[in-house]
């Protein structure tokens, strides 16, 4: 038998149902796995002692015949989720030696179904950037690499230590939040499957606010059946989360195998960037073609305001961060740097806790909020953002769903684009749609490039049809037949 730690979720499930092993010997083969991978950089916290408690437990209700959904199964946390007694620091200095008191609603979902925590994982600081690179604990590096390289790759971001962890067998599944694309990028990146619900559909209690109107929480794993097994588990309704949606979870995963036939399909126009590589081109088009071969009508669709969505995703999304983050003042908790008065005990705190991203957004953030400029930029991105929307809302009423690519390239090395921020922010411009529309998508890894590097497609769903989502993500997960796998040099 192969490795434990090499199994998908679902296998896992099936193997501790088969009794072929149990939750502790599960868990325990991840725990001796992430021990052996310091170098990729992945985790903040291991919670050895908890995670082989909460094994336990569920070894003992399985032999009572009472288990939940994911009982036994080793999970990720993405370290923007509180969790109970565990350090939660959202990838910041600022945050200090933060213990939250109480658990996000996503995280207590995933505890109620059966699942155990392995620890909490690494990311850009609060969820703003997208190569991880912006860690106040240093960068996670990709555990992939380019064919007879030893140059370090990054993983995406903003969830890439959740990215890197599954792709390196460190954990089964993974937690993570897409405000911009910080799910679907990360997947591209390091070969695994990322899904962005509809907003609402996932609380974002207890999850460290970004961009409010934009962050949502999704898995990330090594399959499209994993991941709609872990999503039923996270969603739900949430009376403490004031935009969750009331709405019933579906069975994500009876739909990762529905036909396809009479299905349209919609490829927008725009997203035929100039300068993308030919490579990007080939799988789009082979990704066609797969769904044209499961019976789906294929639709040519023109989504106009596409164009004006990156300026306007990094016009609002900094004015809602400098509005979340104003809250960390030194006062409370976390970093704390004393001046000789209260304006200047903020301004030293907030200057040594937050990184240099962080610091640019809030600066970004309070400008386009300020008196004299608040119409001519936030008012007016808001107006875009309607604009994108309507844009949705026409195209769906020719199609079902939407494939492009994921991401504009493959993985890049670690400083390569470090530098230069516009550069960095062009690699959400495929996924910034759907934050600003509300609407689910998910990348499924479709092929390898000629550097021997993951790429992956998107498929882009109306509201709440994150079902449609699975059944053609699915489609194109067989018809690819990716099971490529990182070298392993860790």
């Amino acid at each position: 038998m192969s490795a434990l730690n090499d199994l998908t979720l679902a296998g896992a499930l099936k193997g501790l149902a088969a009794k072929d092993f149990s939750s502790r010997e599960l868990t325990q083969a991840h725990l001796d796995a992430m021990g052996a991978a310091g170098q990729l950089n992945a985790y903040l916290v291991t919670t050895a002692e908890r995670a082989l408690t909460m094994a336990d437990a569920s070894d003992a209700r399985r032999a009572n015949a009472k288990t939940g959904p994911l009982d036994g199964i080793p999970l990720g946390i993405k370290d923007l989720f509180c969790t109970k007694g565990v350090r939660t620091t959202a990838g910041s200095k600022i945050l200090g030696d933060f213990t939250p008191p109480y658990e996000s609603t996503v995280s207590a979902n995933l505890w109620r179904d059966g699942a155990v925590m392995l620890g909490k994982l690494n990311m850009d600081e609060f969820a703003m950037g997208s190569s991880n690179e912006n860690s106040a604990f240093g960068p996670v590096v990709n555990p992939w690499r380019a064919n007879g390289e030893t140059q370090a790759l990054v993983p995406g971001g903003s969830s890439g230590g959740s990215a890197a962890a599954v792709a390196a067998n460190l954990c089964l599944g993974a937690t993570a939040t897409d405000t911009g694309g910080s799910i679907r990028q990360p997947a591209s990146f390091t070969g695994t499957v990322g899904v962005k619900p509809t907003y609402g559909r996932c609380s974002r209690y207890g999850i460290v606010a970004f961009a409010s109107s934009l962050d949502q929480a999704g898995p990330i794993t090594r399959t499209v059946e994993d991941a709609a097994i872990m999503l039923r588990s996270m969603s739900g309704y949430d009376p403490k989360d004031s935009t969750s949606i009331n709405a019933d979870v579906p069975d994500f995963a009876a739909a990762c195998t529905r036909s396809l036939k009479g299905l349209r399909i919609g490829i927008p126009k725009e997203y035929r960037v100039e300068g993308m590589p030919a490579e990007i081109e080939k799988i789009w088009a082979d990704g066609i073609d797969w769904l044209r071969a499961e019976g789906c009508e294929i639709v040519d669709v023109s989504l106009p305001h596409t164009q004006y969505a990156l300026p306007a995703y990094y016009i609002i999304a900094p004015a809602e961060a400098s509005s979340n983050l104003a809250r960390y003042d030194g006062m409370r908790y976390g970093v704390r740097v004393d001046g000789a008065d209260l304006t200047e005990t903020y301004e030293k705190s907030r200057g040594a806790g937050f990184g240099e991203e962080v610091r640019r957004r809030i600066m970004i953030g309070a400008y386009v909020l300020s008196a004299g400029f608040y119409d001519a930029y936030y008012i007016r991105a808001q107006k875009v953002r309607a604009r994108i929307a309507e844009d949705f809302n026409a195209v769906f009423t020719q199609c079902d769903a939407l494939l492009t690519p994921t991401a504009p390239s493959a993985a890049f090395g670690i400083n390569a684009k470090f530098n230069d921020p516009i550069k960095m922010y062009l690699n959400d411009i495929f996924t910034v749609t759907a934050n600003l529309a509300g609407l689910p998508g998910i990348s499924v890894p479709a092929s390898l490039d000629s550097s021997g590097l993951p790429l992956g497609l998107q498929v882009i769903g109306k509201a709440m049809d994150e079902e449609t989502c699975f059944a053609v993500g699915g489609a194109l997960e067989r018809a690819a037949g990716f099971n490529a796998k990182p070298g392993k040099w860790w």
